[in-house]
């Protein structure tokens, strides 16, 4: 038993996906641990009930009060540091550590080689780039997992019974934040765009916890060309002597960077001679779905899969056994030559213009909690592309007027209803609007919780709405 937690005191700050694995693994490392959760809910005393029954004490309704004695606090991601616990333990010289942070320190714990990670971040397509990573790694006879802010837990992946090779982990901006010795073999920023600020406080301060990631890194940075951002974080970052900078973009790629050749996803970065020489990764049509952004994620999976000695012919088996989870651009149906996209993921406005610049001709769905965003550039890119628009939601009236300043010869089909059926009828006047060879693409820029559970539930109201109109 590790003498760095027997005996001390830690508090775990949330219940929920990373609290009660964290508080687990720590009472069984000998800590005397204390969960505080803001939240009285059944569920929590649920959660509540399972880990008192371990030994651990559990104090609902208080988040913001440091329990006495505390020597370490592990929070769960999405706690803000303005919280009063976290002032307090400033106050107090208090270290606070993410469930992230507590998975690295615990890494090789047991005397198993620890695992390498391949990290990946980024305002949008982090999921899918490291299950993409993930299916490559698998491809060329690796143990793997896809891991981190995925949905799996890392704690689970470094104190549990599998031993793995190298781990594909996808990271938010929150557990960085809270990662502060993570050094990563190899990462990632896809891309950087307004997000979370209400959290972060400013740009600059979202843009900082996302570039941690490339902090320590040992072998490569992998940035995004077309985002300038991404590439002033590698220039920032304090790295492993020999670590070097590969970018990766949807253009012909240059030495050090991976790229498009007609039709064919290329490697310049990682062979002999790469002034002169490149090497073919995969076709274009091996990415599912080939879209600009999506081939972008292959790429940037590639980099890193690349990082970490796989061979060209493991990337290309990867991609072509990779399938992409629901609601991320999948095709539903063609119905009177019209092709019906579900890109509920599309939250926010930086995912929906990727999701938008993928087709020519589009019938746009869009609307819902918009959380601050302004839709007045994402018009602008995307008008000339636009055969028109119909809108949900509780922020509908954004994106209007988005479109009568910047497209007003759009037909826009306003929707006054905020209810579930909603979307049935938003499909039915998306089929009027559109002709054939169009696009009905659910690309909506905005949160669901107006209308619906989650986005998944938003885009299964928009499968079935496609499939009654098949019928």
């Amino acid at each position: 038993m590790p003498s760095e937690f027997t005996g001390k005191h830690v508090t775990v700050a949330g219940l929920g996906v990373s609290g009660v694995p964290a508080a687990k693994v720590l009472h069984g490392l000998g800590a005397h641990v204390t969960v505080v959760n803001d939240g009285d809910d059944e569920r929590a005393r649920t959660q509540a009930a399972e880990l008192e029954s371990l030994g651990v004490t559990v104090r609902l309704g208080d988040g913001d009060t440091l329990p006495e004695g505390t020597e370490l606090i592990v929070t769960a991601p999405g706690w803000k540091p303005t919280k009063p616990l976290f002032t307090a333990a400033g106050q107090a010289g208090v270290p606070v550590w993410g469930d992230v942070e507590l998975a690295w320190r615990l890494r090789g714990l047991d005397g198993r080689k620890a695992a390498p990670w391949l990290a990946v971040t980024g305002t949008n397509g982090k999921t899918t780039t490291v299950q993409m990573l993930a299916s490559i790694l698998k491809a060329a006879g690796l143990r793997t997992a896809a891991v981190g802010n995925i949905g799996v837990s890392l704690l689970d992946a470094v104190t549990g019974d599998t031993e793995y090779d190298v781990l594909a982990v996808e990271l938010s901006s929150y557990q960085l934040h809270w990662a502060p010795s993570l050094r990563a073999h190899s990462a990632a920023v896809l891309n950087l765009a307004p997000d979370h600020l209400d959290w972060h406080g400013s740009m600059e301060a979202y843009a900082a916890d996302k570039g941690r990631i490339y902090e320590g890194n040992r072998v490569a940075c992998v940035y995004n060309v077309a985002d300038k951002a991404t590439e002033e974080l590698v220039r920032a970052a304090d790295v492993e002597e020999g670590c070097r900078a590969v970018g990766f973009t949807l253009g012909t790629p240059g030495p050090s960077q991976l790229g498009v050749v007609e039709g064919l996803l290329v490697d310049r970065a990682f062979v002999e001679d790469r002034q002169k020489n490149a090497q073919e990764l995969a076709e274009v049509s091996d990415v599912n779905p080939p879209a600009p952004h999506n081939i972008a994620n292959a790429l940037a999976a590639a980099g890193l899969a690349r990082a970490f000695g796989v061979s060209a012919a493991a990337v290309r088996d990867g991609l072509r056994a990779f399938t992409p989870d629901a609601h991320r651009i999948a095709h539903v149906a063609d119905v009177d030559g019209v092709a019906y996209v579900d890109d509920s993921k599309a939250t926010n406005t930086h995912a929906t213009e990727a999701s938008l610049a993928a087709y020519e001709s589009i019938v746009w769905i869009a609307g819902g909690l918009a959380k601050g965003a302004t839709f007045d550039e994402l018009v602008v890119g995307a008008a000339k592309r636009l055969r028109g628009a119909v809108l949900i939601g509780a922020d509908r009236a954004l994106i209007r007027e988005a479109l009568a300043r910047h497209a007003p010869e759009v037909p826009v089909v306003d929707l006054d209803r905020t209810d579930t059926g909603a979307m049935l009828q938003a499909v039915q006047e998306a089929r009027r609007l559109a002709r054939p060879g169009d696009t009905v693409l659910l690309a909506p820029a905005c949160a669901s919780m107006d209308m619906f559970t989650n986005y998944n539930q938003r885009g299964d109201a928009f499968a079935q709405a496609v499939r009654e109109l098949g019928a």
